[in-house]
């Protein structure tokens, strides 16, 4: 089974960038459909985006739209969220996950594999 350890989180200002990565071992992250998922304290984890095993089909969820960009580079082994004009809301800890690749919606795949997060913090 494949095993994900995500990076690049840190305090950031409103409007300023951050960068994740999470990197695969144990199994090519080229067989598995992966998203990014955020939580905050107390909330459930909510899914905001995901991206097909060929990179070709991506789906994000509406309040990162035009913001975020999910990217996958399998020569690497690894799947990278570019998160431009960070707000305070963007604050959570942030997961990658992989999943098999169905024939449903990204959001509704199974997740099976999960990193450990990285913590995001937006400052206003």
């Amino acid at each position: 089974q494949v095993q994900l350890v995500e990076s690049g989180g840190g305090l950031v200002q409103a409007g300023g960038s951050l960068r994740l990565s999470c990197a695969a071992s144990g199994r090519t992250i080229s067989d598995y459909v992966v998203g990014w998922f955020r939580q905050t304290p107390g909330k459930e984890r909510k899914f905001v985006v995901g991206i097909n095993r060929s990179g070709n089909t991506v789906s994000y969820t509406d309040s990162v739209k035009g913001r975020f960009t999910i990217s996958r580079d399998n020569a690497k082994n690894a799947v990278y969220l570019q998160m431009n004009s960070l707000k305070p809301e963007d604050t959570a800890v942030y997961y990658c996950a992989a999943g098999w690749e169905g024939y449903g919606r990204l959001i509704d795949v199974t997740y099976d594999y999960w990193g450990q997060g990285t913590q995001v913090t937006v400052s206003s």
